[in-house]
């Protein structure tokens, strides 16, 4: 899974926007084209884009989801957007920006 987000992050130039993040910790991006990964073109499928979503979680959420003896996730143990974007930076050595102009043109 790394490595094929390392490829999609190759192709934006290792860049995102802060708007990619979610209030939850979670971030994504999309790519116009798949063929920017690598992936050989085929001409009876054509070119499609691609979205990416990673999903940041600490060890031990899995106590809201499991069946038995089901707990509750304290805000302490949740990821947020501030500590998803120090991940982001560090991890992978990327760059955030904030978009200037309008949200949707």
């Amino acid at each position: 899974a790394e490595e094929i987000l390392e490829k999609g992050l190759k192709v934006k130039e290792y860049e995102l926007r802060k708007d990619n993040f979610s209030a939850t910790g979670n971030f994504g991006f999309g790519i116009q084209e798949h063929i920017d990964l690598g992936i050989k073109y085929d001409p009876s499928i054509g070119i499609y884009g691609m979205d990416f979503y990673v999903v940041l979680s600490r060890p031990g959420y899995r106590v809201a989801y499991r069946k038995r003896k089901q707990g509750r996730v304290g805000a302490p143990h949740r990821v947020n957007k501030e500590e998803a974007m120090k991940w982001f930076q560090q991890k992978v050595c990327a760059l955030l920006y904030q978009r200037l102009g309008p949200a949707h043109p």
